[in-house]
């Protein structure tokens, strides 16, 4: 089965306006006190970049990173979670955020969470730009939530499909065709082809 770009989901203001809202959200709760933001990659980067950038400075914020694999090269969570890249730092008494760009079954964060709260930390929350409920296979706690979507594959801005389209600056829907479709490289000429939007 073969994917295209479809209709563009969340528009680039939307998302600015819902990534001012959370760090506003952020500020109030960790106002005056230290923040651990964990980004996990590849897909929060950008996400992540806009959002501490707008944390207010009451917040004294530190970055670290994880990169774990769980979707291959599937439109489907596989459910299995391997750690790629550990944190750098010694979370033991931090307040921690772990930064998703969507949550969707919940598998990889709730294992997420799981491991970390094991090197304890003060606190732990989650912030994702994105949530998909309608697929959620584990109970997860989302402190600060963006959007709720559909269950649709979505790409654009850090969100990927077989590792391209994370840089489009909107967030679009994937759609399938049929036998004889065309590639991504072909689909990127689509998109060209009908503009942006910005």
């Amino acid at each position: 089965m073969e994917y295209v770009l479809g209709d563009v989901l969340v528009p680039r203001d939307r998302i600015e306006e819902e990534t001012e809202r959370m760090a506003r959200e952020i500020g109030d709760y960790y106002g005056g006190r230290q923040l651990t933001c964990v980004g996990v990659l590849k897909g929060s980067v950008i996400f992540l970049s806009d959002l501490v950038r707008k944390i207010p400075k009451t917040v004294d914020v530190e970055l670290d990173f994880l990169s774990v694999s769980s979707y291959g090269s599937s439109t489907r969570s596989s459910g299995v979670v391997k750690i790629n890249k550990d944190l750098d730092s010694d979370i033991s008494g931090k307040n921690v955020l772990i930064i998703e760009d969507i949550v969707d079954t919940g598998l990889t964060l709730a294992y997420l969470v799981n491991i970390l709260r094991e090197r304890s930390p003060s606190d732990i929350g989650v912030c994702a730009l994105l949530d998909k409920p309608c697929r959620r296979k584990a109970p997860v706690d989302i402190r600060f939530r963006g959007l709720e979507i559909p269950d649709e594959f979505v790409v654009g801005y850090g969100l990927d499909f077989d590792g391209g389209w994370r840089n489009l600056p909107e967030i679009y829907s994937m759609r399938h065709v049929g036998r004889g479709g065309c590639d991504r490289r072909k689909a990127a000429e689509r998109w060209e082809s009908i503009g942006t939007n910005g």
